[in-house]
């Protein structure tokens, strides 16, 4: 099944302003209770994660007398927020900066005398905020029809609900314009709304099926399943990819999905996930052809192990070791095992709905932690027959993996664990690989450390801390709602991008530097390759609306095996040249 995912799809700017204001909020509220005046979003899943962080939704002012209210996407009417103000209710407004815009311009129109229309959903929130702009001189109108049984006005101001149809709204306002002398209309549909709304045509018109995600009291999202039916293409609402499982969609060659303003992202790359391994998953899930034995080895952190055997590679030659499987084996067993173990040790594990991995490894976690087990005890035994040294070294490691997600600390230090330390992933993740596949290797043969050990673990801890940063950039959503202060979250989305671009390019001076100073063979200037690569990665980012996210961790992944091939034949040319 051809599977197409539409490039609009997921938070608009506003629900994604909205979300990461109460975020904030709650990271530093103190002991304040914080609230939402309404569902902060239309998505049941992301409120109720936000529960889980402290942050209740209201429905009346009555039902609070302290802490802080933050005001939703769709605004609020001014009397409600005068409500609020009277209280002495901390406010954070974090009405959308486009409602805000209409807001403005009902309030300056009704002060010069004229009548609003307002086009649009009544039952909707933010036309009940924009009508308590409007007062008495407001008018909700829902389609062409009902304009006959407008009153006479003698000016009219017509303006839309951000997230109205653009068609239906041009032929409103063409009917207002016939039957008052005079009528000023504005625009406001929010132009990401519009973009959202051309792209569901134009992909409902090349596919044979659509999928749209989103909440099933979301008014875009209706909007885009209704533009998407009227394509004539056979359309599925969905709020999440559960609902898939009593679709026969088996029929379509070709799905496009797209999303609501507020879907967020691992709920999309769940429906995605399904969807591209729909026809295997009705004929006894058997994974078939290159392809499938990729996703297979991504999705169980097979791909990672064989991605640090890589690595341990390039960490010999560059070092000038001689090879041994039995590192290459050790760090392979070594990666695959922590990254299972902390992943099934993490509480939050589970709580995001929609992770590629969340579903088989829930389903089979005795399984998985079994293997991991074996995978550990055989990385420690194959390090005791390199030497005691490796040894105990990779036993403190494997030992510092296992606390990793375990609470160690007294409650008065404010950290109970070191996975709480901000930015410690990605950092440790690092770390480990490169001490598994450069430390190791060189304290099997001596403990002396060469200027290659040097270049081969900077090289090696770069691009797997460039590597987990991206990847993390890409889970930014579902780490900022359980909480998880990865370096994206910490310092933000923009200033990680920078650091990693910085990171890529010192790597890749030091790779070309080592090599006239004799400090590393010329493997080193051969590895740029992987210094290119991760450029390529930061365009995947900034097009990560194209793929799914098993797809994204995937190809971020690739950098690991593109050094080790690369090493291989380099190695293998070197050897023949000698």
């Amino acid at each position: 099944m051809e599977v197409k995912l539409a490039k609009t799809a997921g938070f608009c700017m506003g629900v994604r302003r909205a979300v990461d204001m109460v975020l904030d909020v709650a990271l530093h509220r103190g002991k304040e209770k914080v609230y939402t005046y309404g569902p902060i979003i239309h998505n049941p899943q992301t409120v109720e994660l936000l529960k889980k962080r402290g942050v209740q939704p209201l429905d009346t002012v009555d039902e609070i007398n302290e802490g802080i209210v933050v005001i939703r996407a769709h605004g609020i009417s001014p009397s409600e927020k005068e409500a609020l103000e009277r209280k002495n209710i901390k406010i954070c407004d974090a009405t959308c900066p486009r409602v805000a815009r209409v807001q403005s311009i009902i309030r300056k129109h009704v002060s010069s005398g004229y009548n609003i229309v307002i086009v649009g959903d009544w039952e909707h929130p933010e036309v009940r905020g924009l009508m308590g702009y409007a007062g008495d001189h407001g008018t909700v109108v829902r389609n062409k029809e009902t304009v006959d049984r407008l009153p006479l006005y003698e000016k009219v101001c017509v303006v839309a609900q951000t997230t109205q149809n653009q068609e239906e709204y041009q032929d409103i306002a063409s009917a207002i314009r016939g039957k008052y002398p005079i009528v000023e209309v504005f625009n406001t549909i929010c132009h990401s709304t519009g973009k959202r709304q051309t792209e569901i045509r134009e992909l409902a018109a090349e596919m044979d099926g659509m999928v749209i995600v989103g909440g099933k009291n979301s008014a875009n999202t209706q909007r885009l399943a209704e533009i998407s039916r009227k394509q004539e293409t056979p359309t599925y609402h969905i709020e999440t990819v559960d609902e898939l499982t009593s679709i026969d969609l088996s029929r379509h060659d070709k799905v496009g999905v797209s999303a609501g303003a507020s879907t967020p992202n691992w709920i999309i790359d769940g429906v995605v996930d399904y969807l591209l391994h729909y026809k295997d998953g009705k004929k006894a899930r058997r994974l078939r052809g290159l392809y499938k034995l990729w996703i297979f080895g991504v999705r169980t952190d097979i791909y990672s192990a064989i991605g640090a055997g890589c690595l341990s590679l390039v960490g010999m030659l560059l070092q000038g070791i001689g090879l041994s499987i039995i590192n290459i084996m050790i760090a392979a067993t070594y990666v695959y095992a922590m990254h299972t173990i902390n992943r099934l040790q993490d509480g939050n594990f589970g709580r995001i709905r929609g992770s590629f991995r969340e579903a088989t490894y829930i389903r089979h976690k005795g399984v998985y932690m079994a293997i991991a087990v074996l995978a550990l005890i055989m990385a420690l035994a194959l390090a005791l027959v390199k030497g005691t040294v490796p040894f105990l070294l990779l036993l403190l490691m494997s030992f510092l993996g296992i606390l990793y997600n375990i609470t160690i600390f007294p409650p008065r230090w404010g950290l109970k664990r070191l996975v709480d330390i901000p930015g410690s992933k990605n950092v440790f993740t690092a770390t480990a690989w490169g001490l598994v596949t450069v430390l190791i290797p060189q304290f099997a043969i001596g403990l002396e450390i060469t200027t290659g050990t040097i270049v081969a673990f900077l090289f090696i801890f770069n691009i797997v801390f460039v590597k987990s940063a991206l990847s993390d950039m890409i889970d930014i959503q579902s780490d900022r709602l359980v909480g998880r202060e990865t370096i994206p979250v910490v310092i933000g989305e923009e200033h990680t991008l920078k650091l990693l671009q910085g990171i890529s390019i010192l790597t890749g001076v030091v790779l070309i530097a080592a090599v006239p100073a004799g400090y590393a063979p010329s493997l080193s200037l051969v590895i740029l390759v992987s210094i290119f690569y991760i450029w390529i990665c930061f365009r995947f980012y900034d097009r990560k609306t194209r793929f799914s996210n098993i797809v994204l961790e995937g190809l971020l992944g690739t950098n690991n095996i593109i050094a080790g091939v690369s090493a291989l034949i380099w190695f293998i040319v070197e050897r023949h040249i000698v």
